[in-house]
């Protein structure tokens, strides 16, 4: 099945490729994708609205094919579960990647909570070609670590530490990460359910 991710993250695009790697979907970016306002309320809102504005411009341009949007954020247990659905805006709009997870960790040591507790959280939301919607969730719980660790992944893994590992998801390979991240979960969720409804 071939399907167009609503994602301009380069880092998300590859990862959803490596998990999708042998399920026979071949995902693909589409060069000409512009990114709908999102909502601050719901993953599954906006993953929605994204594969939506995805499919419309699709078929616009003419191109067949499937939508897949990504919703996904960190939840901090300490912060209120934020910043969450905000991820990718926290810290301002032009905040850097290392900006947002600094200042992440500041809020947290200012806040004088002992609990380190967070997770990462991931909706899917699949249009198929016939224009049937499927939605699927993935969590992974963890606690953000006293500092960065680790090169790889991509957003707050540096900070995110999986407890059985006792690494950070950037200190994880690219395969150990995609056994058991909030994406992969998510992946196999939708997966299965557009399976039972095909």
């Amino acid at each position: 099945m071939r399907a167009f991710v609503a994602t301009k993250n380069a880092g998300k695009l590859r990862e959803l490729r490596a998990i999708f790697a042998g399920s026979g979907w071949t995902l693909e970016s589409y060069p000409g994708y512009a990114e709908p306002e999102e909502g601050a309320t719901s993953y599954a809102d906006n993953a929605a609205l994204k594969a939506r504005a995805l499919r419309v411009q699709l078929a616009a341009a003419g191109v067949e094919g499937a939508a897949l949007g990504d919703d996904s954020g960190i939840e901090v247990t300490a912060l209120g579960d934020r910043p969450g659905v905000l991820s990718a805006r926290y810290g301002g709009e032009n905040a850097s990647w290392s900006e947002r997870r600094n200042a992440l960790l500041a809020e947290l040591a200012a806040s004088g909570s002992g609990d380190r507790s967070a997770r990462f959280v991931c909706v899917l939301h699949f249009i198929d070609s016939a224009g049937r919607e499927y939605s699927a969730r993935g969590e992974v719980e963890g606690r953000l670590a006293t500092e960065e660790r680790g090169s790889a992944g991509f957003s707050f893994d540096p900070i995110f530490e999986y407890p059985s590992a006792g690494k950070t998801f950037a200190e994880l390979s690219e395969e150990e990460k995609n056994g058991v991240s909030h994406r992969a979960q998510a992946a196999q969720a939708l997966l299965d359910v557009v399976c039972e409804n095909s």
